[in-house]
């Protein structure tokens, strides 16, 4: 089959589409004809070694996280799935392929595209995370630091589903884009605490950092204290200062993810694709993702 291979770490160039031998399911597994395949910030940082010091990737490898496709073989001890049937979940193997393994899949509903189902998994599955570490509650205000990004719309929306204020930065471009989401947008940059303080003079109940850039100390100061700050984007920034960071699919669940299918299929649930690319364009994926700043989730369509 055909595959995206990282042969060493480097810059996007390193990503080129080879001839790999095709994986076959284990027990609990099953094997996926790739249709489409979530983009990640992650995999970037995989692909140029700076995760390394928290895990080892060997190499050759195949990234990818999210995977959306059809079950083409079923392994031992597999219930409830059947070939044909169409499914997006988290793959095991790596997804920037024509097939992958995966353990942990939901039934995609027929009103949901391919390129929408796969901005979910990890997207949901953070937010959730987050959210659980943050102790929220119905009736609180969360800022959400990158509103506008695959996670950061995925932030807001089960923010106010959970019947949360949520205020969240973005760039200019974005100010609707995340008001149409339930929030109440502002810019980030200088000058955030005094925007956020004269949008919630009450205060903010909790901080969600997903995009980084240099926003933790401005949090501590909304906050009076590291007290219900987490982020996904700056591992350094939190060790320094005492924020909690989390990082990594660590609860996946497939029924949470059917649930949050059925919610994107009816409309419940609003899915962003900010661009899709052809698998043999993988690098070019990742230097759009390089830039920061986009607009949903960035994808490839195999």
């Amino acid at each position: 089959m055909k595959a995206v291979v990282l042969a060493r770490f480097g810059g996007p160039e390193e990503l080129r589409l080879d001839e790999v031998d095709r994986p076959e399911p284990g027990p609990g597994q099953v094997r996926l004809r790739v249709r489409a395949v979530g983009v990640n910030p992650f995999d970037a940082k995989v692909r140029a070694g700076a995760m390394e010091s928290t895990f080892t990737t060997p190499l050759p490898a195949v990234l990818g996280l999210e995977v959306a496709g059809e079950v083409d073989a079923v392994g031992p001890d597999v219930t409830g799935l059947s070939v044909g049937d169409e499914v997006l979940g988290w793959s095991d193997t790596g997804a920037y392929a024509e097939h992958a393994l995966a353990t942990t899949v939901a039934r995609k509903p027929g009103g949901l595209s391919w390129e929408h189902a796969v901005t979910l998994p990890v997207a949901a599955e953070t937010t959730d995370r987050a959210l659980r570490l943050l102790g929220v509650k119905a009736g609180e205000t969360v800022l959400v630091n990158g509103a506008a990004g695959g996670v950061g719309t995925m932030a807001v929306q089960l923010g106010v589903l959970a019947g949360l204020r949520v205020i969240g930065t973005a760039g200019p471009a974005n100010q609707e884009h995340v008001a149409a989401l339930g929030a109440t947008p502002t810019t980030y940059g200088d000058g955030l605490v005094e925007r956020v303080r004269a949008l919630a003079p009450e205060g903010v109940d909790a901080v969600f950092d997903v995009a980084g850039g240099g926003v933790l100390p401005a949090a501590i100061e909304l906050r009076g204290g590291t007290d219900r700050i987490v982020t996904i984007a700056d591992a350094p920034a939190a060790a320094e200062l005492g924020v909690v960071f989390t990082g990594g699919p660590q609860e996946r669940s497939a029924g949470r993810l059917a649930e949050l299918a059925e919610l994107a299929a009816t409309g419940q649930l609003r899915t962003t694709v900010a661009a899709t690319f052809p698998l043999a364009e993988a690098a070019e994926a990742h230097r759009l993702i390089a830039g920061g700043h986009g607009r949903g989730k960035v994808v490839l369509i195999v």
